[in-house]
């Protein structure tokens, strides 16, 4: 009994201290608006496709609050954890990340749909691991360059262990296929390179070779090809890969300057494939206009402004790098998916934080929020 209760009490040890000033409400504001927001368009995009694939018009939007409070719940709980208690996670979130990452290969537990293995079933329901190796991933990397901040000025001593270590997680990645993940992985991890201090001409050089592998990758398979096709000339696909963003277009350019109104948008209407997932911001665009869409774009600035201003402040190596590698998930994420859909890069199948339907997605974003206000919460150097 002794035993249990001094482990009960080093438990809840890696919550201490967290509260010395109040959550950062320039952070959590603009994700609180981004995700009522997203639950109108939940709610908006997939009434139709509920009532028509699910006999219920609320199927989706029931199933995206349950989501909604798994995510605030862990976000609450993570938003107490000390730096201590935080840096304390990395090894456990690496294993889960590695094993679910494995799992996905093993029958009956990795789910393939539309030609990727990118779920896996957990009872009645369905996870995507990426979401937590991404989140995971962050924390590993911050753990391991706030170690050898020293080292960096040196390619084999700085960046190249992370790109090795790194490597295997891309390419099972890559072999889901998930592009678009791959690419955000990239991303992050150069980013965090960049932060820790190593030096832009062996970012430059590596960031070219990665490119060109990327490039090869994918060129080497059709289905990417036709997407790549698509983004320089949709109109050549009409009725093919070009369709999704042609649909998205007519959504964009029927918004205008206000909008439709809310509720308005004809695009939803089985027009715009994946109008409830990666292509919300079309439908935003649709019924809230330009004006919707830079507000929208204005709260994740407002995001970034404080994530890399919690990053600045912090004193701490660790804290500072987790700061700027979990920002840059939510940022780059959001430019990305937002990139897409106005037709500016390749469609990557991405999803827009905090606004998209999407259980892991949604859990996940709110984590990243959690860990954020967390380090937000210390004591600041100014």
């Amino acid at each position: 009994m002794p035993s249990a209760v001094k482990y009960l009490k080093s438990w809840f040890g890696r919550f201490e201290a967290v509260a010395q000033r109040r959550p950062d409400p320039w952070l959590w504001l603009p994700a609180a608006v981004l995700l009522l927001l997203g639950c109108l368009m939940v709610l908006n995009t997939t009434y139709f496709v509920g009532l028509e694939k699910r006999g219920d018009a609320f199927y989706f939007f029931k199933l995206h609050l349950a989501h909604i409070f798994v995510g605030l719940c862990l976000m609450v709980l993570l938003s107490q954890f000390s730096l201590r208690g935080l840096r304390r996670l990395v090894f456990p979130l690496a294993i889960v990340s590695a094993a679910m990452l494995v799992a996905l290969w093993i029958p009956g537990l990795g789910v393939m749909r539309g030609g990727a293995r990118r779920w896996l079933r957990v009872g009645p329901f369905l996870w995507q691991p990426i979401e937590m190796v991404k989140f995971s991933l962050v924390f590993f990397l911050a753990d391991f360059l706030s170690r050898r901040q020293n080292r960096m000025d040196s390619f084999e001593s700085g960046p190249l262990p992370v790109f090795v270590l790194i490597a295997p997680v891309a390419l099972l990645t890559l072999k889901q296929p998930d592009f678009g993940s791959t690419v955000m992985i990239a991303l992050i991890v150069f980013a965090m390179l960049y932060a820790a201090g190593a030096r832009l001409k062996h970012l430059g050089a590596t960031g070219g070779v990665a490119m060109l592998a990327l490039a090869l990758e994918a060129t080497a398979r059709s289905y990417r090809m036709r997407r790549l096709t698509a983004f320089l000339d949709p109109w050549q696909t009409a009725r093919g890969a070009g369709f999704q963003l042609i649909q998205s277009f007519i959504a964009l350019g029927a918004g205008g300057g206000w909008g439709v109104g809310l509720g308005a948008g004809h695009q939803k209407m089985f027009y715009l494939p994946q109008a409830q997932t990666d292509f919300v911001f079309a439908v935003i665009g649709e019924e809230f206009g330009i004006v919707g869409a830079a507000v929208v774009m204005g709260l994740f600035c407002m995001i970034l402004f404080r994530g890399m201003r919690i990053a600045h402040d912090e004193p701490d190596a660790f804290a500072s790098l987790l700061a700027v590698g979990l920002t840059a998930l939510l940022t780059l994420q959001s430019l990305i998916n937002i990139a897409v859909v106005v037709g500016l890069i390749p469609t990557k199948g991405l999803p827009l934080p905090f606004v998209s339907y999407g259980g892991s997605a949604i859990v996940m974003a709110m984590a990243t929020l959690g860990v954020l206000l967390a380090l937000g919460r210390r004591p600041a150097v100014r």
